[in-house]
């Protein structure tokens, strides 16, 4: 004898509804109020479990999410450096975004790729100790920091010879590099080589914008 049951099954919404009511979500960051400096920003970062951030000024800034084009872009950055200075057989470091370079007592930004001196490397630092080159990929909301704060900013730091500024969308290289006294020269690459002395390495334009 068959038995039905008049039971009205749960929709999926409700189901869905029930899943996000008990699921356990990752606790939303909530960031310092205060003006902080760059000794106490460094372990904060650190503490988090999620998240990428600036200080700037004494202020904390989250970073925004990326397209896949300048996550890819910042790969190729990383790769082409590591190829320039491992061609030209320096004992130099290349970096991912993640590593902190300290402008100020108030201020640490996050490039994209960095090649560090040829100095010994704790493998548990955040900051840099002697950055040589710093590269940045342009992003809708970074432009305008990248092309004018930062170059300031960067080159207030006394090891920092090179800044590279990576167009993916118009396919270029804004190349910056120390001059003479205070001068910085600007060249503009869209294919060729990017002569790097120092510290003495060659970098591949293709190698960095040919990201599909």
């Amino acid at each position: 004898m068959h038995i039905g049951c008049a039971c009205e099954l749960p929709s999926l919404q409700d189901r869905l509804e029930s899943l996000c009511r008990y699921a356990i979500l990752p606790p939303r960051t909530v960031l310092p109020k205060h003006k902080m400096t760059v000794a106490e920003f460094v372990p904060w970062t650190m503490s988090q479990s999620s998240g990428r951030f600036e200080l700037v000024g004494g202020e904390v800034v989250a970073q925004a999410s990326e397209q896949a084009r300048h996550n890819l872009t910042k790969a190729a950055v990383a790769r082409a450096l590591y190829g320039a200075i491992k061609s030209a057989g320096l004992p130099f470091t290349v970096f991912t975004s993640g590593m902190t370079v300290k402008i100020d007592d108030y201020t640490a930004r996050e490039p994209d790729a960095s090649v560090q001196c040829g100095v010994k490397v704790d493998p548990e630092m955040i900051i840099l100790d002697a950055p040589l080159i710093v590269g940045e990929v342009i992003s809708p909301s970074s432009e305008k920091d990248d092309s004018s704060t930062k170059l300031a900013e960067y080159f207030s730091v006394p090891s920092i010879q090179r800044y590279l500024i990576v167009d993916a969308g118009k396919q270029l290289i804004i190349h910056h590099a120390r001059g003479k006294g205070s001068e910085i020269v600007t060249r503009i690459y869209k294919s060729g080589a990017i002569r790097l002395d120092p510290p003495g390495a060659v970098l591949q334009v293709a190698d960095v914008l040919a990201v599909d």
